[in-house]
């Protein structure tokens, strides 16, 4: 992954019970490639992770409240998974308009594992072609998405893709779109 990023700025969505792994390893790969990188999350102070879904894996500091953020302030946004990070996001109204904002924004968002289950709330998954973990891929389809199952699929300004296991496909998916990404406001100068 040789783009570079510098001066981006990537949105990283998360609450309690993300899989740490999922934030982690996309994080440094866009970090790596020059971007910066803020966790934002419904509450401020830190957000526990978990390690396949059950094991305590430490905490993330949260650098801002979805509550506060633009999606004019970023250029990407990050939906790591886990069940009861998603879970979380996807009641708060803040955090559904956000991800809902930024889909409409053209600019890239990435959802992995069950990170979708916020895309189905925001009402922006109908009509694209996307890929989770296999316990909500019915969920996918009834939000109206054509469900593949792949390490990584790109529909659009949407990336989204599996489980861990295929976190090198999707932080390299990441990094790419990122960097050929242009904004509706690049696009009409």
């Amino acid at each position: 992954m040789a783009a570079d990023l510098q001066g981006k700025r990537v949105a990283i969505l998360a609450a309690d019970g993300v899989e740490r792994v999922e934030l982690e390893q996309p994080r440094e790969a866009l970090e790596q490639a020059g971007a910066q990188t803020e966790v934002l999350s419904i509450h401020d102070g830190e957000i526990k992770a978990r390690e396949n879904d059950l094991d305590e894996a430490g905490t993330f500091t949260v650098d801002g409240l979805v509550a506060d953020a633009s999606v004019g302030d970023y250029d990407a946004l990050l939906l790591p998974g886990g069940t009861v990070n998603p879970d979380q996001l996807r009641v708060d109204k803040d955090a559904v308009s956000f991800v809902r904002e930024f889909v409409e924004s053209g600019k890239p968002v990435a959802a992995i594992c069950h990170g979708p289950w916020t895309l189905i709330e925001a009402g922006v998954a109908e009509g694209r072609t996307l890929t989770s973990f296999p316990s909500i891929r019915t969920d996918l389809r009834n939000a109206g998405a054509d469900v593949v199952d792949q390490d990584v699929v790109v529909d659009g300004n949407r990336i989204t893709s599996r489980s861990p296991e295929d976190l090198p496909a999707f932080s390299e998916a990441i990094v790419s779109q990122l960097a050929g990404a242009t904004t509706q406001e690049e696009e009409k100068s």
